[in-house]
C-alpha cells in the first residue's frame, strides 16, 4: 500500500531543511512518493523578490538534484507573500498525503515574536504533517 503518494515539503532556505530533506528522500523512496517543494518568497519590494526567487531557485535546484540522484519524482514550487497563507493555498489547491517541514525549535515567547508557521497549519489542515528540528 503506498500511504504517502504525494509529499509536500515547505522550504525555508536556511541550513534546517537538510534535515526533512534527508528524511524524506528516504520515507519517499519507501512509499514511490512524488515529492513537492515548496518555498514561499516574502519580500516587500521588486527588487527584493527578484533577489531571492533567484536565490531561492539556486537552493531548491541543490535539493532537487539530491531527489533526482535518488530517482525520486519532484517538483519545485516558489509562491510569493504570507508564508502560512501560500502554504495553505498550496494543500487546497492539490492534493497532498502529507506535509514535511523543519522547525527552528523556538520555544514560547520566540514562537510569539516570530511566529509558527507549523502551529497555524496544525489547526489549519486536515492532512498528516511531519515536523522535525533542524540543526
Amino acid at each position: 500500500m503506498q500511504l504517502y503518494k504525494n509529499i509536500l515539503v515547505t522550504i525555508d532556505c536556511s541550513k534546517v531543511d537538510d534535515v526533512i530533506i534527508d528524511h524524506i528522500i528516504k520515507l519517499a523512496k519507501i512509499h514511490g512518493s512524488r515529492v513537492n517543494l515548496l518555498h514561499v518568497i516574502h519580500s516587500h519590494t521588486l527588487d527584493q523578490n527578484q533577489c531571492l526567487s533567484e536565490k531561492s531557485q539556486k537552493y531548491l535546484d541543490k535539493y532537487k538534484k539530491k531527489f533526482n540522484k535518488e530517482k525520486i519524482s519532484v517538483n519545485i514550487i516558489i509562491r510569493g507573500g504570507e508564508p502560512e497563507n501560500e502554504i495553505i493555498k498550496e494543500i487546497e489547491d492539490n492534493n497532498y498525503d502529507l506535509i514535511a517541514m523543519a522547525t527552528h525549535g523556538h520555544q514560547h515567547f520566540m514562537d510569539f515574536i516570530y511566529g509558527s508557521v507549523s502551529n497555524k497549519l496544525k489547526h489549519k489542515t486536515k492532512i498528516p504533517i511531519l515536523l522535525m528540528k533542524g540543526k
